[in-house]
């Protein structure tokens, strides 16, 4: 059964896209997390390297459902002390695209630039996300989502510690 249909359009994508924004930037990290299937993968490439696969390249985020649990588990922590206090963050998609539709998934990519405000600073995290849904249960779910950095280096971010 085809996943884009008269309901599924680039418009319903858009939707989930903001309600997936606004739970990140709410600190909604369990709910987030719902959102995938349970062999969900969330990736951030490398500033240097943005095609690079994890299996033979590093990259600053490859996880697995398993790795991802503990990753919200240890930010939803208080005692998280790469955000503790929180950052506030406010995110902005633009440009959806459906890439491709088959097999019961559908490809798409949105750009994005997500504001990280903390201690009277504010960094810009700017790039392109890439995502397979797939439809289980009548539901949308995230198969895979990556996130590549339009960065040149992470400075003067110095690090991801929040989820792109």
């Amino acid at each position: 059964m085809s996943i884009v249909n008269e309901k599924m359009t680039e418009r319903a994508i858009e939707q989930f896209l903001f309600k997936e924004a606004d739970m990140l930037d709410a600190w909604q990290l369990e709910e987030w997390l719902q959102l995938f299937t349970e062999d969900g993968t969330y990736s951030v490439p490398t500033t240097d390297n943005p095609d690079g696969d994890s299996k033979n390249s590093l990259f600053l985020i490859s996880d697995n459902y398993s790795r991802l649990k503990a990753r919200v588990k240890r930010l939803s922590n208080k005692w998280a002390h790469s955000e503790n206090p929180r950052s506030r963050t406010r995110r902005f998609i633009t440009n959806v695209q459906i890439a491709e539709e088959a097999d019961g998934e559908i490809k798409f990519t949105a750009n994005f630039i997500v504001y990280r405000m903390r201690y009277g600073f504010t960094d810009a995290y700017v790039g392109k996300y890439y995502y397979t849904l797939v439809n289980q249960n009548g539901e949308l779910k995230i198969k895979d989502r990556k996130a590549v950095l339009d960065l040149e280096a992470l400075r003067p971010h110095s690090r991801v510690s929040i989820i792109l």
